[in-house]
C-alpha cells in the first residue's frame, strides 16, 4: 500500500498552470529524487504534500498515521533559539507534558483543587511521559547533535549565527529525532561541504522510511535514490533508478516517442493521399473507402503523442582571446591567517596550460580565500604567486557581488561592451534566457539563478583565457549545470575551480588539489580518481600501522584487554541495574495505584519522590552505558587492528 498517492493533480497560480494532471505513488521505503528545471513546481509540490497549498484540481492521499518530516531550503532560518533548544522543539508535546506535571505537583503540594483527581491525573500523565520517552529525550537530543558534528560549545549558539551547513545539520537532527515515516528534503546539500554531504548520504542510505528529495546534485541523487520523478513542460515522468539511469531511460523514451510520432504522421499523410485519389474518382463506392480511411486517420490523431520538447536552456561558449604559455600559474608557499587562526600555510602548486584544476577541502579551509588572493582581492600573509605570459583571468564570485546595484540587466552588459549594438547585446542575453522585457529587470530583483547566469555571461564576454570559478554551479538547475559543463569541456583555455558538485568535478577535472591547513596535496585525474587515491592512502596507512614495530606491545595489549574486561563488567552491572530499576519503578507505580496509597497524600508524595529519584538514576546510567559501549567499540577495533 502506498504511503502517498497523487491523482490528477493540477496547480495554477493566477491563471498560470504550474503542472497539470500529474499522478504518482510513493511506496514504503522508496527513496525518490524529484528533478526539473527551476520554476517547474518542485517546491510547490512539496507544499501540496504538507498541506500548505491546496491543489487547483485532483487529490492527494496520505496513509493514516504517516508522519511527514520536511527539510526546507532555508532550514531554521530566523530562529534565535540556541541550537540545543531548537532541536528540543521536536519534543514539544513531551515538554508540555513535563510542564503540566510540574504544575500538578505544585498544586498537590499547595493542597489546592480536588486532590484525588489531581493525583489520578498526575499518575496518568507520568505513565504517558515515561512511555513516550520523556526520561531520555534530552540525552537523545544531545547525542544526535554531537553525532552530526556539532561541538559541545556549539549547542548554546543562537540559530541565526549558524552557517547554512550548520542549519541543514540541525534540521537533519530534528528530522532524525522526529522518527518521521516520510522525509521531504528540499535542496538538503546546499551549503554543505563534501564531507557533510557524504554524511547525509550515509544517513539517507540507512534510513528505512521513505524519502522525496529535490536536488540539483546529480552525484548525490545517484547515491541515495532508487526512483526518479521529473517535472517538465507541466507534466511528470518517472522511472526506477537514480538520476543517471533515469536520464538514460528518458533518452530512450523520447527517441521512441519521436519515431512513433514520425511514423504516425507518415501514415496519416499516406492515408490522406489515398483519400485524395478516391475523391478524384468520384464514384459512390469510393466514398465508403474514404469514410473508412478517415476513421483510421481520426483514430491515429486521437492517440498521437507529440514528442517531449526539451525545456529552454542556457547556451554558453567560452572563447579565449589569446593563447597562454605552458606555465599558467606558479604558487609558492602561500599562507593566510585571520588573527591567531591559521587558514592555510605552505600552499604550493603549479597550473599548466589546458589544466582543469579543482581545489577541494572542507568548509572553512580557505578555498575561496585562496581564489581571492589569486585575483588580488585580498593579500596573502606569506609566500608568492605569479601568472605566466599572456594570461588574462576571469573570475566567477560565488557571492555574485560583481553585479552593479541599481542597473538593468541590459545595461549591466552594455556598459562593459559599448562597441556592441543593442541587437547583439539582446542576442547574447537571450542565450542566457533573458528575453523580451526581462532585459529591463533591475539586477537587484533577480533570483540567485538569474544572477548566476548574468555573471556567467559577463565571464563569457570577458575573453579570459584562464577562468577562476568559485562554486559556479550554486543556484543553477541541472540543465544550466550541464550547459556550463559542456562549455568548460570545450574551452581551449585553463580552469581553476572551487566546487562541491562532485558530478561537475568528476566530468571536468584533470587534476585535484586538496587544500589543508599545512599545504596542498595533488591528485591527477577525476573526482573518482581522487577518492580512490584517498582510499589507497588510508589502506596503506593501516598496513603501515599494522607492520610498524610495537613498543611494549605485550604490555599495551594486556592493558587494553584489562580495560575491555573492566568495561564489559561495568556494562553488565549497568544493564542489570537498569533492569532492576525498571522493576522497582514498575513496582512503585503499581503500589501508587492501590486505593490505600492513592488516598494518602503523604504516601503519594513519598512514592512519587522515590520514583523520580530512581528514574533520574536510570537516565544517568543509560547515558554512562552509551559511553562505555562507545569506548568498548574503540578498544575492540584497536585490538583487532
Amino acid at each position: 500500500m502506498s504511503l502517498l498517492s497523487a491523482q490528477n493533480l493540477t496547480m495554477d497560480f493566477a491563471g498560470k498552470v504550474i503542472f497539470r494532471d500529474i499522478s504518482f505513488d510513493v511506496n514504503p521505503g522508496e527513496h525518490v529524487g524529484l528533478i526539473g528545471a527551476n520554476g517547474t513546481g518542485k517546491t510547490t509540490l512539496f507544499k501540496l504534500i504538507t498541506g500548505e497549498y491546496e491543489p487547483t484540481d485532483g487529490a492527494l492521499f496520505i496513509s493514516k498515521n504517516v508522519k511527514i518530516g520536511y527539510l526546507e531550503q532555508h532550514a531554521c532560518a530566523g530562529s534565535r533559539r540556541a541550537v540545543y533548544d531548537e532541536a528540543l522543539t521536536v519534543f514539544n508535546p513531551l515538554i508540555e507534558l513535563e510542564i503540566e506535571l510540574e504544575k500538578i505537583a505544585r498544586e498537590i503540594d499547595a493542597g489546592s483543587g480536588n486532590r484525588q483527581a489531581l493525583i489520578e491525573r498526575q499518575q496518568e500523565m507520568h505513565e504517558k511521559f515515561q512511555n513516550d520517552g520523556g526520561l531520555t529525550y534530552k540525552s537523545r537530543t544531545r547525542s544526535a547533535l554531537l553525532g552530526l558534528g556539532f561541538e559541545e560549545s556549539d549547542l548554546s549558539l543562537p540559530c541565526d549565527r549558524l552557517s547554512g551547513g550548520q542549519r541543514s545539520k540541525l534540521s537533519m537532527a530534528k528530522l532524525l529525532l522526529s522518527q518521521s515515516d516520510l522525509l521531504l528534503l528540499d535542496e538538503p546539500t546546499n551549503h554543505l561541504d563534501i564531507t557533510a554531504t557524504e554524511w547525509l548520504e550515509s544517513f539517507l542510505t540507512g534510513f528505512r522510511g521513505s524519502v522525496i528529495v529535490i536536488s540539483h546534485d546529480r552525484y548525490f541523487l545517484d547515491r541515495v535514490t532508487d526512483k526518479t520523478m521529473e517535472l517538465s513542460n507541466m507534466m511528470l515522468h518517472s522511472s526506477k533508478g537514480g538520476y543517471s539511469r533515469y536520464m538514460e531511460l528518458r533518452e530512450e523514451r523520447i527517441e521512441s516517442e519521436r519515431r512513433r510520432y514520425e511514423n504516425d504522421v507518415e501514415e496519416i499523410k499516406r492515408l490522406e493521399a489515398m483519400i485524395a485519389k478516391q475523391v478524384e474518382f468520384g464514384r459512390e463506392r469510393n466514398y465508403i473507402t474514404i469514410a473508412s480511411k478517415q476513421k483510421v486517420i481520426d483514430r491515429i490523431k486521437a492517440s498521437l503523442v507529440v514528442p517531449e520538447k526539451n525545456s529552454a536552456a542556457v547556451r554558453i561558449s567560452f572563447a579565449s582571446v589569446a593563447e597562454t604559455g605552458n606555465e599558467v600559474l606558479n604558487v609558492y608557499s602561500l599562507s593566510k591567517y585571520f588573527g591567531p587562526k591559521t587558514v592555510f600555510e605552505n600552499a604550493s602548486f603549479q597550473i599548466r596550460k589546458g589544466d582543469r584544476a579543482f581545489i577541494l577541502g572542507p568548509n572553512g579551509c580557505g578555498k575561496t580565500t585562496l581564489l581571492r588572493i589569486l585575483v588580488r582581492q585580498i593579500a596573502a600573509d606569506g609566500g608568492s604567486f605569479s601568472f605566466g605570459a599572456n594570461v588574462r583571468t576571469g573570475y566567477f564570485d560565488q557571492s555574485l557581488e560583481n553585479l552593479n546595484k541599481g542597473k538593468t540587466v541590459i545595461d549591466e552588459i552594455w556598459d562593459e561592451h559599448r562597441k556592441l549594438n543593442e541587437t547583439t547585446i539582446r542576442n547574447y542575453l537571450a542565450l542566457f534566457l533573458f528575453k523580451g522585457d526581462d532585459v529591463f529587470k533591475n539586477v537587484d530583483t533577480l533570483s540567485g539563478g538569474e544572477k548566476a547566469k548574468l555573471c556567467l555571461l559577463k565571464l563569457m564576454l570577458s575573453g579570459a583565457n584562464v577562468l577562476l570559478l568559485d562554486e559556479p554551479t550554486n543556484h543553477l538547475d541541472i540543465p544550466s549545470r550541464e550547459a556550463l559543463e559542456n562549455a568548460i569541456a570545450s574551452f581551449d583555455g585553463t580552469v581553476i575551480a572551487v566546487s562541491h558538485d562532485r558530478y561537475f568535478i568528476n566530468k571536468l577535472a584533470t587534476k585535484i588539489f586538496r587544500l589543508t591547513q599545512t599545504g596542498v596535496e595533488k591528485t591527477d585525474g577525476t573526482y573518482d580518481d581522487y577518492v580512490s587515491a584517498l582510499e589507497a592512502d588510508l589502506a596503506k596507512a593501516v598496513q603501515v600501522k599494522k607492520a610498524a614495530p610495537k613498543i611494549n606491545d605485550y604490555k599495551l595489549r594486556k592493558e587494553r584487554e584489562s580495560e575491555i574486561n573492566r568495561l564489559k563488567g561495568k556494562i553488565r552491572r549497568g544493564e542489570a541495574r537498569i533492569d532492576e530499576l525498571d522493576g522497582e519503578i514498575s513496582g512503585l507505580n503499581a503500589v501508587l495505584s492501590t486505593p490505600e496509597i492513592s488516598s494518602d497524600y503523604e504516601k503519594i508524595t513519598e512514592y512519587t519522590q522515590r520514583i523520580n529519584a530512581l528514574s533520574a538514576e536510570q537516565e544517568q546510567l543509560m547515558s554512562e552505558w552509551e559511553e562505555w559501549n562507545t569506548r568498548l567499540s574503540e578498544l575492540t577495533e584497536e585490538t583487532d587492528a
